[in-house]
């Protein structure tokens, strides 16, 4: 079972490189605890998606302490991958977004596996339940997207973007990317496309790209990309996003998504502030047993 995970982003808003900033005591990352949660849940391989000039950041401060507990491989992110005669401007430095990042696993990742971002603090529950998806399903175009209440995933420091889920029944009809703020007690989300601004619930599911995908899902992204690229008019700034995929092909009746409840807390570093919010939640959970106070001796 492969964990793939997301860390080619910049994390523009905390400034710096969000995968490497200290959080347990031992100074643990966030992938450290991704890692170690994952394995509890069964997972043995995990994949590590970078651009090549973070390579011996991530081999020396991440990669070397888990590299006998879980097999352990990297994929690279470059602004040239799969892409055929197109040339993408050189002056680009943001990655090609997350549809990209996923499809530059094409060549490694021939299992079932689970996606996440580097920089977010799911809880074990989402590994579990991830797990269990793969266990009983038997459609490799059936994929899986555990769902977080989106009263779960927010911040005190300011707004967060999150995808709404639009559901029905157990399938994933839409996702909605929108700012969430709480505006007088209530949660609102604005979505990015600039249409109408909509109360939600506390209990409304949304996307926090932890997905379950199988192998078919590399057809689709190569396919989408390469018209992508073709049909992009900024590709200095344009992004090649995951979720727009997805959507796609549920509207196109190629695929289904089975949205998975649970009832964990998101944590993450949306802003500096966040930083001593998540660690104080650490050492919370290391008190209730959930985790050793060392991780990996």
């Amino acid at each position: 079972m492969t964990l793939v995970i997301m860390a080619a982003g910049l994390g523009s808003r905390f400034g710096g490189l969000k995968q490497i900033e200290p959080v347990g005591p031992n100074k643990e990352f966030i992938i450290d605890y991704s890692i170690y949660d994952a394995i509890k849940a069964g997972f043995n391989k995990v994949v590590f998606v970078i651009k090549i000039e973070n390579y011996e950041l991530f081999r020396q401060t991440i990669g070397k302490r888990i590299e006998n507990k879980i097999e352990v491989q990297y994929v690279f992110q470059d602004n040239n991958s799969n892409i055929d005669n197109i040339e993408i401007p050189k002056d680009r430095v943001k990655p090609l977004g997350t549809g990209h990042a996923v499809l530059c696993c094409k060549d490694i990742v021939k299992e079932p596996f689970v996606l996440i971002n580097a920089d977010d603090f799911y809880s074990r529950d989402g590994y579990l339940r991830a797990m269990n998806f793969i266990t009983k399903n038997k459609d490799i175009n059936n994929y899986g997207l555990i769902g977080y209440k989106v009263g779960n995933t927010l911040s005190k420091n300011g707004t967060v973007k999150r995808g709404i889920c639009e559901i029905n029944g157990n399938k994933l009809l839409k996702l909605v990317e929108s700012s969430i703020e709480v505006v007088d007690g209530n949660i609102i989300a604005s979505p990015l496309d600039g249409s109408n601004s909509f109360n939600v619930s506390f209990d409304t599911l949304t996307s926090m790209n932890l997905f379950v995908f199988y192998p078919s899902i590399f057809k689709y992204l190569e396919d989408d990309f390469n018209k992508f690229i073709r049909s992009s008019k900024n590709l200095m700034d344009d992004e090649f996003l995951l979720p727009v995929v997805v959507c796609n092909h549920i509207n196109s009746k190629e695929i289904t998504c089975e949205v998975i409840e649970n009832d964990a807390v998101w944590k993450g570093i949306t802003y500096p502030n966040d930083l001593e919010e998540l660690k104080n939640y650490i050492i919370n959970e290391i008190e209730n047993g959930v985790y050793p106070i060392n991780l990996y001796k």
